[in-house]
């Protein structure tokens, strides 16, 4: 590698960073206003909380079928759940299909992601909804929520991570549809169970989402062991350039 081309591979390893860190400050500051708002107890968010929280736990408990659908999602989503099919998701990318450092960044996020969860709870130590006649009990702080928190991150990373072997159109555009019903159906488990008031689980959300897409902007098209110059699509385009393609040739020098 010459003295241009290493410079070349640092600007645009410095490009990837600086988007990483962008979309992080953008993903902190939310997760640390809505905290701040919530350790302060600031009456418009607490209102409207306390409010959602009265309005939605009868409709569960008014309905034992949905009662029982809820509490079913409860324990199928629990996030140590998600992250263990995670973990053999990403064996299953590193050992049959060869995207090792792929692997790698998605199984590294998503331990990020599960420590976030428990340590921002620590931080913020919010209790949950105190509901009169209660559908179910919860352990532990209410902010962020836990499972929002921990669904948003592993489908995302589930998405980002097949996105390469997922080739076709329409099954990428399936897999992103579903990822997105299936957060969502997690985050109004909460709420009408009454265990999370609704600025937990959208913060949850965010979080979650947000903390892969800035990791993912930190290594997309980043190969560690390329001794040659990174290709940045966006200074240097050239026709066909993908995921797929880095991939690969990831995937090639790493065998």
């Amino acid at each position: 590698m010459t003295s241009t081309d290493a410079r070349a591979h640092q600007q645009t390893r410095a490009r990837r960073l600086g988007r990483a860190a962008a979309y992080g400050v953008v993903v902190a500051a939310v997760f640390f206003t809505v905290g701040f708002l919530v350790r302060s107890r600031w009456d418009p968010l607490i209102n409207a909380d306390d409010a959602a929280i009265r309005a939605l736990v009868p409709i569960t408990r008014d309905h034992p079928w949905l009662l029982d659908f809820w509490l079913f999602w409860q324990a199928a989503f629990l996030p140590r759940n998600l992250y263990a099919i995670g973990t053999v998701l990403c064996l299953w990318v590193w050992l049959r299909k060869g995207l090792r450092t792929r692997a790698w960044w998605a199984f590294g996020t998503m331990m990020v992601a599960w420590f976030i969860e428990y340590a921002a709870k620590l931080v913020f130590q919010r209790a949950r909804p105190v509901v009169e006649d209660p559908v179910s009990k919860a352990p532990g702080f209410s902010f962020p929520s836990g499972h929002a928190l921990g669904s948003a991150a592993f489908f995302t990373t589930a998405v980002l991570l097949l996105w390469p072997i997922v080739t076709s159109r329409v099954w990428r555009g399936v897999m992103v549809t579903v990822s997105v019903v299936l957060v969502v159906l997690t985050a109004l488990d909460r709420t009408f169970l009454g265990v999370h008031y609704p600025s937990d689980v959208t913060v949850g959300v965010v979080t979650g989402a947000g903390l892969v897409l800035a990791s993912y902007a930190g290594y997309a098209r980043w190969n560690p062991r390329d001794r040659e110059a990174a290709h940045d699509p966006d200074l240097h385009p050239r026709p066909g350039d993908d995921d797929i393609a880095d991939d690969r040739h990831t995937a090639h020098q790493e065998r």
